[in-house]
């Protein structure tokens, strides 16, 4: 009967205006009746509960006794409720305790702060108002006295409404979360697994309604990266005590007062799905993470790189070039990193990688390369071969970056190694053909070109034969690169065993592309070489092979155009028309053992000619048919 709740009320109301700081004691049970009473469906009965209850927040306020402790698992269980009215009332009292000077409502707001969060999410555009301003309120308390909070009770509790639907909710889930790693810093990195899970799908937002949420959580995602510094990788000596050791660490830490220590196990976890979604954004967001730890923590970090590194091979498929770009950076970095010297990569070698597998290798310049350089390569070759899309649109572009990004030289002698040993013919002509148009045409080999070109060094003479050996798998790259490094003799000697190969509309396409390459400023040398016909006889025997390889084609007119203004006959001196063209002069060139080349050149081509036309094979039925038949 809502009488008899008009009528308790109003009896109630008598009492504790007489008792006023005496009911106090039973506060308790007479809050649990008014929040009972604030959803009541009677206006009268609304009224006298709400006139108890202004009555009673003056009581709280002016007291200086209230027992919030006992308060607290009261409040904690109803701040839950889903009614509008009880929500309403709910955070009228909280805003009413928060405003008392002496009750520190801070000492227990984790307790109630995920129902207020959950209140936050109300249809009710009032009650949404009344909570937003609860806790904006808090927040600048959190500001004025950070030593008083328990930030570590309610990050969690933050990271589950950074996930939430409702967007106010969300927006002031982060911005918590944001004034938190501000003012609590290092304490943050236990929780950022968490944090990265909620923030790291805001960075894709491009809706103009969510841009708050968006540049909120790119802020938080920037601060939480800047907490971790170089000094988190220090190298822990191992004993043969481990456990006694690891508990002898974590107390020179604590007496150091290092409390807090980043946990990369979860945070790897979280980066490795996040590199997998489907926003751009995030994915540039995940892979600037694992370029910063790499830079940061690269003893660390290496200890989970094998999880990593199927994900970051996968990534080079992406659509996006600016995913690649940092994709291929942290690649280089794990490639070229000291910290992968002391860690072996769990990966089956094949014979073709064997003679790079050595860890810490010094590449040719300097640069030094671990282990993963060399499962980078092998897996770049797999990955080439399997994604023929992949090798068609990108792979030109991924095998210029990682030269810019790692040694060129190096790269390309791992590749050709690799190469080398390749089983699918087919796909492996393919390779050289691609990289021998990046060797020639690419702005950032320019130094790769000119040590090949002069082969001065003994070194650039071992680089031309390791090339050499895979660049047999394409007939028309090992003329060209015979041609870069200016060994013509050679390539005549090539050009004479091009009659027994298949000329096919593919092999000819390639000597099209290569006299276009011979007309480009890369070939500028060989055209002034030209000059002197009587050194350089064999340049235009190798010249005029290709010419006749040709059809009556415009790649014929321009070669035939470039042959017919050779020097004439009657300008070259009597004396030196009989000579026979002089030796080669370059002395490491000299050493090169050009016959084994080229038995190595028909042995490849062979091998070539068997997977194209492979010899029928008799079954036992064919060759009985073929008894009966006689």
């Amino acid at each position: 009967d809502s009488r008899v709740r008009y009528y308790a009320c109003e009896a109630l109301y008598n009492i504790v205006k007489v008792a006023r700081g005496a009911v106090l004691g039973r506060f308790n049970d007479i809050f649990d009746g008014l929040s009972k009473l604030a959803a009541d469906p009677d206006p009268n009965v609304k009224n006298g509960s709400e006139l108890l209850d202004r009555l009673l927040k003056d009581i709280v306020s002016e007291s200086t006794s209230f027992d919030l402790a006992s308060f607290m698992p009261l409040l904690r269980e109803r701040i839950y409720t889903k009614n509008q009215f009880a929500r309403q009332f709910l955070v009228s009292w909280v805003t009413v305790l928060d405003s008392v000077p002496d009750i520190n409502m801070l000492v227990y707001l984790p307790e109630f702060l995920d129902g207020l969060f959950h209140i936050l999410a109300d249809p009710s555009r009032e009650v949404r108002r009344m909570c937003e301003s609860a806790l904006g309120e808090f927040l600048k308390g959190i500001k004025k006295s950070p030593s008083s909070v328990n930030f570590s009770n309610m990050v969690n509790i933050l990271i589950v409404h950074c996930q939430a639907q409702d967007e106010l909710l969300q927006l002031t889930a982060i911005m918590w979360l944001k004034e938190f790693i501000l003012l609590a810093g290092r304490a943050m990195l236990p929780f950022a697994a968490g944090i990265l899970t909620a923030v790291l799908p805001c960075v894709a937002y491009e809706d103009h309604r969510r841009k708050n949420i968006k540049d909120t959580a790119i802020a938080v995602n920037n601060s939480l990266l800047r907490l971790i510094t170089t000094e988190d990788d220090l190298v822990v000596p191992t004993s043969p005590v481990e456990g006694e050791d690891k508990d002898q660490d974590k107390e020179k830490e604590r007496e150091k007062g290092d409390k807090v220590e980043l946990e990369l196990a979860p945070v790897v976890d979280v980066l490795t799905r996040h590199l997998l979604h489907e926003s751009m954004l995030t994915r540039i967001a995940v892979l600037r993470w694992i370029y910063n730890l790499h830079i940061k923590i690269p003893n660390k970090i290496f200890r989970h790189v094998d999880e990593l590194f199927p994900v970051l091979l996968k990534t080079l498929s992406d659509k996006a070039d600016e995913v690649i770009l940092l994709d291929l950076e942290v690649l280089a970095e794990i490639a070229s990193s000291p910290a992968g010297q002391r860690v072996r990569p769990a990966v089956e070698k094949s014979s073709s990688s064997q003679s790079l597998a050595t860890g810490g290798e010094q590449a040719p310049t300097g640069v030094m390369m671990n282990t993963y350089f060399t499962k980078f390569m092998v897996s770049l070759i797999k990955l080439f071969s399997t994604d023929k899309e992949l090798l068609e649109n990108r792979g030109s572009f991924i095998v210029r970056q990682l030269c810019l990004l790692l040694n060129a030289e190096a790269i390309f002698r791992a590749l050709a190694e690799i190469l080398l040993d390749e089983e699918d013919l087919r796909f492996a002509a393919i390779m050289v053909q691609t990289l021998n148009s990046i060797l020639l045409t690419s702005t950032e080999l320019f130094e790769l070109r000119t040590q090949l070109k002069d082969l001065k060094t003994k070194e650039s003479c071992d680089l031309f034969c390791c090339l050499y050996q895979s660049w047999c798998h394409n007939p028309v790259a090992t003329v060209s690169l015979c041609l870069l490094t200016q060994n013509y003799r050679h390539s005549c000697d090539l050009l004479q065993l091009f009659g027994d190969l298949e000329v096919t509309v593919e092999f000819l396409t390639e000597i099209d592309k290569l006299v276009q390459l011979i007309e480009s400023p890369i070939f500028t040398y060989l055209r002034l070489q030209l000059l002197d016909a009587q050194q350089n006889a064999y340049l235009i025997k190798a010249l005029y092979g290709l010419l006749m390889l040709l059809p009556q084609s415009r790649a014929f007119d321009t070669l035939r155009h470039r042959l017919d203004c050779l020097p004439a006959s009657h300008l070259i001196p009597q004396h030196q028309s009989v000579q026979a063209p002089p030796p080669e002069q370059r002395e490491h060139v000299a050493r090169i053992n050009f016959h084994q080349l080229i038995q190595h050149f028909q042995h490849v081509q062979a091998k070539h000619r068997t997977a194209k036309h492979p010899r029928p094979r008799h079954t036992e039925s064919t060759a009985s048919a073929i008894q009966l038949a006689n």
